[in-house]
């Protein structure tokens, strides 16, 4: 028994914001931005539009490709650090918005490996037989929790969602490995102060940006690194595969030079790596799912492929799944 990818979905906002849009605002240039991050531009939600609406959307866009009934779903996972609300769960207004029938469902905040840490728990209630047709999304408002007056951070971050709906299956597809991990003593390395039991809002909080993205960068990238790498060639080595056995590789988009340095690590051909961090920039929890599914619709996974994802971060955390489609 495996947990099989039956159908894939995403949903990107209408709204789209350049570098050169940036430019206008801030301090920076597209030649900065780009040379740094491979970033070009980022969708941003309306206003009108909460991270649930961007999950309902994804979700029903996958169970449409599943071809199954929106009730035949018995739990719901939504990885996001921007949900609409601290309770309840955003997967909580998701299952409300599809108008299906309760069923338990909870988000996880694992920040940009929050989709494939839900995978990671998807895979295992559907083994044990505790669920067998699961939606697991990833999702963000990322333009609403940055600082608009700190060019190094606030050019890095776009909206949207992305999901996937996972059934028990014994035809050999599936999820065949997972590799996850974290380290809390790294957290202050990236973080969003205020907000929580520890740092309540206040009108002093507001006034100096504590609810907003706080990262070291320089300190994140080498950790980032180090960690995507062994994401990736652990999930390899765990499903009995070798690099050469890989398919596509969908890495989580947050800079290309990450990108580029695992896969020379991991001995990913460029060919073989999926790449749209310049349409999309970084979507947190939602990257993976969001090229998953474009990948899907531009044919780059076919039946039999293997398909390798990884992700890093706030944290820190990583993860690395290999998938037989």
């Amino acid at each position: 028994m495996r947990a099989k990818i039956r159908g894939t979905g995403s949903y990107l906002p209408e709204k789209v914001m350049t570098n050169d849009d940036w430019a206008r605002l801030v301090d920076t240039s597209d030649e900065w931005i780009v040379s740094r991050t491979g970033i070009r531009e980022r969708h941003f939600a309306a206003a009108e539009e909460a991270t649930s609406d961007l999950v309902t959307r994804a979700a029903e866009n996958a169970i449409a490709d599943a071809g199954i009934d929106k009730n035949d779903l018995d739990l719901i996972i939504v990885g996001t650090i921007s949900g609409d609300t601290a309770y309840p769960s955003t997967a909580n207004w998701v299952q409300k918005k599809l108008g299906i029938a309760p069923i338990p469902s909870f988000d996880i905040g694992a920040a940009c490996s929050g989709f494939l840490y839900g995978l990671i728990l998807a895979r295992s209630f559907i083994e044990n037989g505790t669920a067998r047709t699961i939606l697991v999304a990833g999702a963000e408002i990322m333009t609403r929790i940055m600082n608009w007056e700190d060019r190094n951070t606030c050019v890095l971050f776009g909206d949207g969602a992305g999901a996937v709906v996972l059934e028990a299956s014994e035809d050999g597809a599936g999820i065949l490995s997972t590799y996850w991990g974290a380290d809390g003593n790294l957290g202050d390395l990236l973080k969003q102060p205020a907000g929580g039991s520890a740092m309540p809002a206040s009108e002093e909080t507001v006034r100096n940006h504590l609810h907003t993205v706080h990262m070291n960068g320089n300190e994140v990238f080498k950790h980032a690194v180090l960690r995507m790498q062994e994401a990736a060639i652990e999930a390899i080595k765990l499903a009995g595969l070798k690099s050469s056995d890989i398919s596509l590789y969908i890495p989580h988009q947050a800079n290309i030079r990450i990108i580029e340095a695992t896969i020379r690590r991991a001995k990913i051909p460029l060919e073989k790596t999926y790449i749209n961090i310049d349409k999309i920039a970084n979507i947190s929890a939602a990257t993976i799912p969001i090229a998953l599914d474009q990948a899907r619709r531009e044919n780059r996974i076919q039946p039999g492929d293997h398909v390798l994802m990884s992700s890093f971060g706030a944290g820190f955390t990583w993860a690395g799944v290999v998938v037989r489609f």
